[in-house]
């Protein structure tokens, strides 16, 4: 059993002024494993107190001084790496070999993405008698989700620090001991008072505090769109800016030549790894109507051979879902399809062959419904769960308008041979991220999406540029 009972405000631990008690249990297997305290608005009081207070040097410093201090952050993280990696598997089920090499990694990627951005980065430029100044917004409200929680956190802090902001970090509740360790990080690294500072807490509470917060410059947020509409909503009187990373319906377009292997990897890679809990997901797989059987007979001997359950167990390829709540909309999303008339190609309804003694874990099989249209619901809401959708279509104009026919464009997956093709449908799918033939990702890229999937960019040197305001010197 672990307690999380603690905030960290102007580089101390303290305990919350008011707030509510969380019961945690273990997504594998359902044994509790602890209890969160949330903190309050009074506390994020106190954090934007401290935040500010530290502002006003921050934002002076150098990006030399900056640079340093990622640095530090960086080689504190690399001493944790394994407790990071067994802290995203205790909070939401990721299989131990995906937390190291992926959730852990990728986190310290956007810290070293973020030092890359400051380096030689022109804060000001003139033009001709005109100085063009670029400035930290002011204290930064993070507001970081569950599903990758090292890597957003670690993301968002790094791009706001670079940019010479101070950080109020609100994480998500169901990651209590990614945000424990992150902050210690922090902490080691030698993080002057005030800079960075953590309120766990509900959204509806500590997170609605933030988002209003007066004392707030800027808000980074990621997790569903409903949220964001209520945090944007709640940040409008005092008209800061709102960085938005939402949800998705991601397409996977199988172009008529497409290797199935290539798309078999990335329906691996980008969907069952995470058991479907990734705003970025392949949910939506196109495939030519004359070859759906022939993907069918490839794709589905592959996802019955992955490995569902104990994700402390190396030998594991897909772990749990986060929670109950989630796994009941899973279930409810399967019946939905079915009901609506998709044919179940494989998986589906509750936990058949979950191992001995992990029955109470939120476990459920990678799901495929075929003959499914673009009109049903399922292939137009964002799951969260194993659950793909295939639609058939025969031409490829049909499919990029399948594509684009979403309220969502925050990614999108291209596979074929002929490379001119591929290079075409890519930049007629309005999404911000397009991956081509399971290509390798770039972590230190922008990352944001079109449409209802959010509003600006986050890491690199775009998302540092978004904690920046410009200002402009008239005979400077």
């Amino acid at each position: 059993m672990r307690d999380f009972d603690h905030l960290y405000i102007d580089g101390t631990w303290t305990t919350p002024l008011e707030g509510t008690v969380v019961e945690r249990t273990d997504p594998a297997d359902g044994r509790p494993t602890g209890r969160v305290v949330m903190g309050g608005a009074a506390d994020v009081d106190r954090a934007v107190a401290a935040a500010d207070r530290a502002f006003d040097t921050w934002s002076r410093t150098t990006p030399a001084e900056r640079i340093a201090l990622l640095e530090n952050v960086l080689n504190e993280f690399d001493k944790r790496v394994e407790e990071l990696a067994e802290a995203v598997t205790e909070d939401m089920g990721a299989p131990i070999t995906l937390a190291r090499q992926g959730h852990v990694p990728s986190g310290r990627g956007r810290i070293a993405g973020a030092i890359d951005a400051l380096t030689g980065y022109a804060f000001e430029e003139r033009r001709g008698p005109t100085l063009i100044r670029r400035e930290p917004l002011g204290p930064a409200g993070l507001i970081t989700p569950w599903n990758f929680p090292v890597l957003q956190m670690a993301g968002k802090t790094a791009s706001a620090l670079a940019a010479g902001c101070t950080v109020v970090l609100k994480p998500a509740e169901l990651a209590p001991r990614s945000a424990e360790v992150f902050t210690e990080v922090m902490d080691a690294a030698g993080t002057p008072t005030g800079v960075f500072n953590l309120v766990p807490g509900h959204g509806a509470v500590a997170g609605a505090a933030l988002a209003s917060h007066p004392g707030i410059g800027v808000l980074s947020f990621t997790g569903s769109l409903a949220t964001a509409v209520r945090v944007t909503t709640a940040a409008a009187p005092t008209m800061k800016r709102v960085l938005t990373e939402l949800g998705g319906k991601s397409p996977h377009i199988l172009l008529p030549d497409a290797d199935f292997g290539i798309a078999v990897a990335t329906v691996h890679r980008w969907m069952m790894a995470m058991t479907g809990q990734l705003c970025s997901a392949p949910s939506r797989t196109l495939v030519p109507r004359a070859r759906l059987e022939e993907f069918l007979s490839v794709l589905v001997p592959s996802l019955e051979a992955l490995t569902v359950g104990d994700p402390r167990d190396p030998a594991t390829d897909m772990g749990p879902l986060v929670s109950e709540a989630q796994w009941n909309t899973v279930q409810e999303w399967i019946r939905r399809g079915t009901e609506a008339g998709a044919r179940l190609v494989t998986g589906g309804l509750g936990k058949p062959g979950v191992p001995d003694g992990l029955e109470a874990g939120h476990h459920v099989r990678p799901t495929v419904l075929a003959d499914v249209t673009n009109d049903m619901a399922v292939a137009r809401e964002e799951i969260f769960g194993p659950v793909m959708s295939v639609i058939a279509y025969d031409t490829v104009e049909e499919a990029i308008a399948i594509a684009n026919d979403t309220p969502y464009g925050l990614a999108a997956y291209v596979v074929g041979a002929d490379r001119e093709r591929v290079d075409e449908v890519a930049s007629r799918v309005r999404a911000g991220a397009v991956l081509l033939n399971d290509a390798e990702f770039d972590w230190n890229a922008p990352w944001g999406g079109y449409k209802q999937s959010g509003n600006g960019r986050e890491f690199g040197v775009e998302g540092m540029v978004g904690y920046l305001e410009t200002k402009v010197i008239h005979g400077g």
